[in-house]
């Protein structure tokens, strides 16, 4: 599968991130050319869950690197976004 952008609410605002999905069956989360983290089923299939940091194969891209200084907003992994990122990543699949 191809790698796809998605939009989440991030407080008063929406955030643009890229998902690559992975052969490990977990979709890695992109924001501003680093990865933030990476999220995948719960195993009862009702819900999406947060992937381990040493479980996730960086590859080609470096961690995100929060910078207060940048014109973007500092996003972070909270259990809200990481719903709302399933949310999304199962409805791109449904299509």
């Amino acid at each position: 599968m191809e790698p796809f952008n998605i939009k989440v609410g991030f407080g008063e605002k929406e955030v643009t991130l890229t998902i690559l999905p992975t052969k490990e069956g977990y979709y890695k989360v992109i924001y501003f050319g680093g990865i933030v983290g990476a999220v995948r089923p719960e195993a009862d299939g009702e819900g999406w869950e947060q992937v381990d940091e040493d479980e996730i194969t960086a590859g080609d891209l470096p961690p995100y690197e929060p910078n207060l200084n940048a014109d973007r907003l500092n996003f972070v992994m909270s259990e809200y976004i990481i719903s709302n990122i399933g949310e999304e990543i199962s409805a791109i699949l449904k299509e």
